[in-house]
């Protein structure tokens, strides 16, 4: 096999803090013409504030490879344990801590 054609092996590591996770049940997320910003957040049911929990910030083309890898784990899941239930919500108002448009 050509050089060319070898996969590069990368070691990945992560801390234990890391490692733990962060539970996210809500993402925002905004782009610009340079990137993709993706807020996690976790909302609790009935609370009038949530936070942002992670900020993620992407490149374009990372972005368009996280879609694909995202839509390629959803596919490999629906397949051993069937299709993952979507539940209609009534729409979150978001406020980021700024004020609020009017028209």
């Amino acid at each position: 096999m050509s050089d060319s054609k070898k996969q590069q092996q990368i070691n990945i590591e992560i801390d234990e803090k890391t490692a733990e996770g962060i539970y996210s049940n809500l993402a925002v997320i905004n782009h610009s013409v340079s990137e993709f910003v993706v807020d996690f957040i976790s909302l609790m049911p009935g609370a009038p504030k949530a936070k942002v929990k992670s900020r993620v910030i992407l490149t374009p083309q990372h972005a368009k490879k996280l879609l694909k890898a995202l839509h390629e784990n959803v596919k490999k899941f629906e397949e051993v344990h069937g299709p993952i239930q979507e539940y209609d919500q009534p729409p979150i108002p978001l406020n980021f801590g700024g004020p609020t448009g009017e028209a």
